[in-house]
């Protein structure tokens, strides 16, 4: 892979309890747009889905939204997106944003957010696709898992030759950047990296 075109996020469907949380989905989607890239992400207008898909609009950005029927009303499936596909289940909404993006940014959000989180880091782990993820650790929401990922290694059960590959950004400023930086490198490397 040597270039992104869609960066995938993953988030909360609330704003949380840090105000930051909303103003880093807002600043995330600026971003995103102004570095000429698409947003794929849930299809919700709740929360900091919505502001994250929000602000990419307001940027001239391209918004894919995927979202299933049963969420439609539940998350407010955003009408202004470019492009929304409705899909029958949560499988199938994965896959899709899987496939229609070539990287990864996980902001806060609730277990939903780690479960999509975590099954990329496993993917990555496996071999199974070499894009790259990267953890928005705003306010240091990120810590403990970062820190359950330690004590994972510390007890055994990740080990050198299947550790895990991800980056972490305390600044939004430096995510766009550090996925296109990552891009361009091998898959193979580890990516356990800090700006």
């Amino acid at each position: 892979m040597t270039e992104i075109r869609n960066i995938c996020v993953y988030c909360g469907s609330a704003n949380g309890a840090d105000p930051d949380f909303l103003k880093a989905a807002v600043e995330l989607g600026q971003s995103i747009a102004q570095h000429g890239l698409g947003l794929v992400y849930g299809g919700g207008d709740n929360g900091l889905m919505g502001a994250v898909a929000r602000s990419v609009l307001e940027h001239g950005g391209h918004v894919t939204g995927v979202i299933p029927s049963f969420l439609r009303s539940r998350e407010s499936m955003l009408e202004s997106a470019q492009e929304l596909v409705l899909v029958d289940d949560m499988h199938t909404r994965k896959r899709i944003m899987f496939e229609r993006a070539d990287a990864f940014i996980a902001l806060p959000g609730g277990i939903g957010t780690l479960e999509e989180l975590v099954e990329q880091l496993t993917w990555v782990q496996l071999g199974r696709h070499g894009k790259p993820v990267l953890i928005a650790d705003v306010g240091g929401f990120w810590k403990p898992l970062l820190s359950l990922f330690a004590h994972m290694r510390g007890h055994g059960f990740i080990r050198e030759e299947f550790e895990l590959r991800y980056l972490v950004s305390e600044k939004i400023s430096d995510c766009v950047p550090m996925l296109q930086k990552a891009a361009t490198r091998s898959p193979t490397h580890a990516l356990d990296e800090r700006f």
